[in-house]
C-alpha cells in the first residue's frame, strides 16, 4: 500500500468527518429555532441537513479524483478500501464512515462496474454490543410522591429559555397520567435521553421508565404556548412511540455526537421497528439506508418466499413488488406510463425527492432510492419477472443468476386504502375515511397537494393511519389553482362528456373529487359532514392564503384527545 493510497484513504475520511461536523451544528441549531419560534427556519434547516450528504459526497469524489488525477481503477479502489480500514478501527462513528465510503465509491465510478468487495457491504468493524449510555442520559430513582419534583429538576437541567408558564398544573397532569396507569404511587426509575428531540413545533423529552418485564416509554412534548412552553401530554405506551418515530414523518433533530448510543436507548422504546428506521428517525437516513440493505440480505437469506407483484391496483407510473415475508415494497418507473398518466422519469424522480425534503407530517411515506438493486433470479416469481421484462425492460439487467435493477425506491408496505374500505365494517370505514380527509387536510396545511386523491393511492398503517404514497402527480399548494365549476343553464353543457369551460394546466376543481371518491353509496354514507368543505375550491384557496402569509399549522404526532388540554378540560388561557 503506497501513500498516494493512504492520503486518499485519509480524504474520504475528512469528507466524512467534515459532514459530521456540519450535520451537528446544523442539528445543534434547533434549540434556538425552537425557542424563538422559528418554524420557517425549522423546515429550512430540515431541508439543508438532507443536502448536505451529497454534498459532502460529490466534494469528496471530486477531492480523490483530483488528487488522483485519473479515474480510480480495480486494484487502486481495493487497496484504497484497505487503507479506509485502518482508519475505522478507532474511529468513534466506524458504521457511519463506512456509508460514507460507499456513497464516495459507487459515485466515483459513476455506479458502475460496482463490485461487492470493494464496499462495505458487511462492516469491517464489529457491531458494538451494548454500549454505555452515560453520556447521552440522565438516571432518577423516584420515591413515591416526588414524581413532581423530580420532573421540575429534570426540566430545569435542559435550561430552555422561555419559561414554563402552566409547570405545576402541567406535572400534576403528568402524575395523574401516570396513576390511571398504576404507576403514580410506586418506586420509579426514569432514563431519559440528556438532550431534547426537536421536530416542526414541538421539543421532545425521550425517556425509559424501566421496569423489571421490559421499559416503557416516557415521552413529554414541550410546545409554545402565549407566554412561554407547556408539557402538552404524556405518551406511556409502545404504539405511541412508535407513531412519534413513523416512518410518514420528517426526521429529527436531537444532537448526539454517536448516533449508535441513542439508537441503542430506543430500540426496546420500538419494538416493532428495524434499526434502520430509528437511524432514518434521527436523521441519518444515508446511513439507514446502509443498514437496510445489510437486513434485507439477512431476510434473503433467512426465508425461502419469493418476490410478487405487490397487491392492489396496478400503477399507472409504477411497477411496484414486494417479498411477502418483508414488511417493504420495491417501486421502479414504467418505461411507459399508462395513459391518461404522461409524466416522465426526469418527472417522477423530481416529486420524489420533492417528498424527501419535504415536511411529511405523518401522511406521506419515506423512499429510500436504489441505484443497481441486485436480486437473486430463483426468487422472482415467473409473473413478477413478465412483469418488469414487459412494463421497465430498460431497467434491468440479467447477469448470470441476479436480476439488477438499475433505479428503484423502497417503501414501507401497507395495505392499499381502497382494499381496506372494501373489507370494513361500519366503524372501521368511518375511521379511515375521517384518517384519510384529516390526510388530506395535513397535507394541505403543510403546502402539499397530492393530485391523484383516488383511495388506492394511499396505504393503512397497522396502527390505522392513512398515508399517501403515490407521488407522480404531487404539487405545492401554491402552484393550484383552485376553482369552482362555472354554472350553466344549458343542458346540454351539463351532458356534454368534456366541460364547457375553459381548464388551465394548474386548475384543480374541488367540486369533482365527491365524484370519483364518494361514487359508492356506503362510502358516501360514511363519509363525514364535517369534511364536506374538502370538495369546495373555497377551502383549498383558504389554506393557500394560510401558506402564503407565512403560517406553519400545528399537526400532532399524537391523538388531539390525549392533550392535557382536552384530556383534563383546563383552559390554556388562564
Amino acid at each position: 500500500m503506497n501513500s498516494r493510497t493512504r492520503e486518499m484513504a485519509h480524504i474520504v475520511m475528512r469528507g466524512f468527518d467534515d459532514f459530521h461536523r456540519y450535520f451537528l451544528v446544523l442539528t445543534q441549531g434547533a434549540r434556538a429555532r425552537f425557542e424563538r419560534q422559528d418554524w420557517q427556519g425549522v423546515q429550512q434547516a430540515a431541508r439543508r441537513r438532507i443536502w448536505l450528504y451529497d454534498e459532502h459526497v460529490n466534494n469528496t469524489v471530486r477531492a480523490v479524483l483530483d488528487y488522483n488525477r485519473s479515474p480510480l481503477r480495480h486494484q487502486e479502489l481495493k487497496a484504497l478500501k484497505q487503507a479506509f480500514n485502518d482508519l475505522l478501527i478507532n474511529h468513534a462513528n466506524a458504521d457511519m464512515a463506512e456509508s460514507f465510503y460507499n456513497s464516495v465509491y459507487r459515485r466515483s465510478t459513476r455506479h458502475r462496474s460496482i463490485r461487492a468487495e470493494n464496499l462495505y457491504v458487511h462492516p469491517f468493524v464489529p457491531q458494538p454490543g451494548e454500549q454505555d449510555l452515560a453520556p447521552v442520559t440522565w438516571h432518577y430513582q423516584i420515591a413515591p410522591g416526588a414524581l413532581v419534583g423530580t420532573l421540575q429538576h429534570l426540566l430545569a437541567r435542559l435550561r430552555l429559555a422561555p419559561p414554563f408558564i402552566h409547570l405545576a398544573r402541567d406535572l400534576e397532569h403528568v402524575r395523574r397520567t401516570l396513576a390511571e396507569q398504576g404507576l403514580a404511587d410506586m418506586p420509579l426509575r426514569l432514563t431519559v435521553i440528556n438532550t431534547l428531540f426537536y421536530r416542526n413545533k414541538g421539543a421532545y423529552l425521550i425517556g425509559r421508565l424501566e421496569r423489571p418485564e421490559g421499559p416503557l416509554p416516557f415521552i413529554l412534548p414541550i410546545l409554545h404556548e402565549q407566554g412561554g412552553l407547556v408539557i402538552d401530554t404524556l405518551l406511556l405506551s409502545h404504539d405511541d412511540a412508535s407513531i412519534l418515530f413513523g416512518f410518514a414523518r420528517a426526521y429529527f433533530m436531537v444532537w448526539c455526537p454517536q448516533p449508535s448510543l441513542l439508537v441503542q436507548f430506543l430500540r426496546p422504546l420500538l419494538p416493532n421497528k428495524s434499526d434502520y428506521e430509528i437511524y432514518n428517525a434521527i436523521g441519518w437516513q444515508k446511513h439507514g439506508k446502509t443498514i437496510f440493505y445489510r437486513e434485507f440480505l439477512q431476510q434473503l437469506q433467512a426465508s425461502r418466499d419469493r418476490f410478487v407483484p405487490a397487491e392492489g391496483i396496478k400503477g399507472m407510473v409504477m411497477s411496484v413488488f414486494t417479498l411477502p415475508s418483508s414488511d417493504v415494497v420495491f417501486k421502479v418507473i414504467k418505461d411507459k406510463v399508462t395513459p391518461p398518466k404522461t409524466v416522465d422519469r426526469a418527472t417522477v424522480k423530481a416529486k420524489y425527492r420533492l417528498v424527501k425534503q419535504h415536511d411529511r407530517v405523518g401522511r406521506m411515506a419515506d423512499t429510500m432510492e436504489f441505484t443497481n438493486f441486485e436480486l437473486p433470479l430463483n426468487r422472482i416469481s415467473p409473473e413478477l419477472l413478465d412483469e418488469l421484462q414487459r412494463e421497465v425492460p430498460s431497467q434491468l439487467t440479467l447477469r448470470d443468476d441476479r436480476l439488477i435493477i438499475h433505479h428503484l425506491y423502497t417503501e414501507r408496505r401497507m395495505i392499499p386504502l381502497n382494499l381496506h374500505l372494501e373489507q370494513a365494517g361500519d366503524q372501521q370505514l368511518h375511521d379511515a375515511l375521517d384518517e384519510y380527509a384529516n390526510a388530506l387536510k395535513q397535507l394541505a396545511a403543510a403546502n402539499i397537494f397530492p393530485g391523484d386523491m383516488l383511495f388506492k393511492n394511499f396505504g393503512v398503517t397497522r396502527h390505522g393511519r392513512v398515508i399517501f404514497y403515490d407521488y407522480d402527480e404531487i404539487a405545492y399548494m401554491t402552484e393550484c389553482h383552485f376553482r369552482a365549476i362555472p354554472k350553466t343553464d344549458h343542458l346540454q353543457d351539463q351532458l356534454c362528456p368534456e366541460p364547457w369551460y375553459s381548464v388551465g394546466p394548474n386548475d384543480v376543481f374541488p367540486e369533482e373529487f365527491k365524484t370519483f371518491l364518494l361514487y359508492k353509496p356506503r362510502v358516501r354514507a360514511a363519509f363525514s359532514e364535517q369534511h364536506m368543505e374538502l370538495f369546495t375550491a373555497e377551502y383549498w384557496r383558504r389554506q393557500q392564503h394560510n401558506i402564503e402569509s407565512g403560517m406553519v399549522g400545528d399537526i400532532f404526532p399524537y391523538q388531539c384527545r390525549q392533550r392535557f388540554r382536552y384530556k383534563y378540560g383546563e383552559s390554556r388561557e388562564e
